[in-house]
């Protein structure tokens, strides 16, 4: 069975790694964009090896392994979640300008 798409999420350990929650859902969000475009780059890329010149309504109805690719990539769990695993992990480096600003003039 895979996992709810939709858990609830202790703010104070999303919050925690760049002390404050709403650069946590920035950096979040900016590396779910990175890979929703990836997966779906992914995704078109092994669908177009099926993509053929001529439409044959026939073929594409038993293209049972066009099929299962696309239904792989359903279950997939969502970037978003992926995203928030992996900053929870730790797996995602980010740096805070502002903050950089001010060590560098102390």
């Amino acid at each position: 069975m895979s996992k709810a798409s939709i858990i609830t999420r202790d703010m104070d350990s999303i919050a925690q790694p760049s002390g404050n929650i709403y650069q946590s859902v920035a950096v979040i969000s900016k590396r779910a964009r990175q890979l929703s475009t990836t997966i779906r780059e992914e995704l078109s890329g092994k669908l177009a090896e099926f993509a053929s010149t001529v439409d044959n309504l026939e073929e594409v109805f038993e293209n049972r392994e066009q099929i299962e690719i696309s239904k792989f990539y359903e279950r997939m769990p969502k970037p978003s979640t992926i995203a928030i695993e992996e900053f929870q992990d730790e797996q995602i480096r980010f740096r805070i300008p502002e903050q950089e600003e001010e060590e560098n003039i102390d």
